[in-house]
């Protein structure tokens, strides 16, 4: 069955085809609220609200590209997570901080790959303006036109973002890997 046809019967209510739906975009959806910026422990919970909407909201969905409505959903979904998260802020800091501290291998063994730690957290640097155009092209292959769209902002703008991303993007990664460097020397 195509993704239309799968879409179809799940606004009839055909939970199989809902199910299959969720099969198919789940682990890009876990993947896109990872590279957010959200919190390991959080990342299921938000897929899982991500695939609560798609359901309540289906039968809304009209729009050329189911992707690009997912990856909407995904930043929404991500937005309300860190303004219920936005009072307990200065608490999680502390909690991950002492969790580094006290685990540092811990942390090596979520990320193996050392320079994927490096590029992930240079990223989560990012203003959030300038890390979801650069992970949706970048990680999930978007073109220009459905970034904007994902977004709600011009074309003009996503590629100017895009632009300063990538310079800033450099600029963090080289005082990463220059922080990193002096904590081994």
């Amino acid at each position: 069955m195509t993704e239309e046809e799968l879409i179809g019967k799940a606004k009839e209510g055909d939970m199989n085809a809902f199910g299959q739906l969720v099969e198919l975009h789940y682990p890009v959806v876990e993947k896109f609220a990872y590279q957010l910026g959200n919190r390991h422990d959080e990342i299921e919970d938000i897929t899982q609200e991500v695939f609560i909407r798609v359901y309540r909201f289906i039968d809304q969905f009209s729009k050329a590209k189911f992707s690009t409505w997912l990856y909407k959903i995904t930043l929404n979904v991500t937005r309300d997570f860190a303004r219920k998260r936005q009072s307990n802020l200065q608490k999680v800091f502390k909690i991950q901080q002492d969790f580094r501290n006290d685990y540092p291998e811990i942390e090596s063994e979520v990320i193996r790959n050392e320079e994927d730690r490096v590029l992930h957290l240079a990223i989560q640097k990012l203003n959030e303006k300038y890390r979801i155009p650069i992970v949706l092209f970048y990680f999930h292959e978007k073109k220009y036109e459905e970034i904007a769209e994902i977004m709600s902002i011009t074309l003009s703008t996503v590629k100017t973002r895009i632009l300063r991303g990538k310079t800033m993007l450099k600029k963090a990664i080289d005082n990463l890997n220059e922080e990193e460097g002096g904590h081994h020397r």
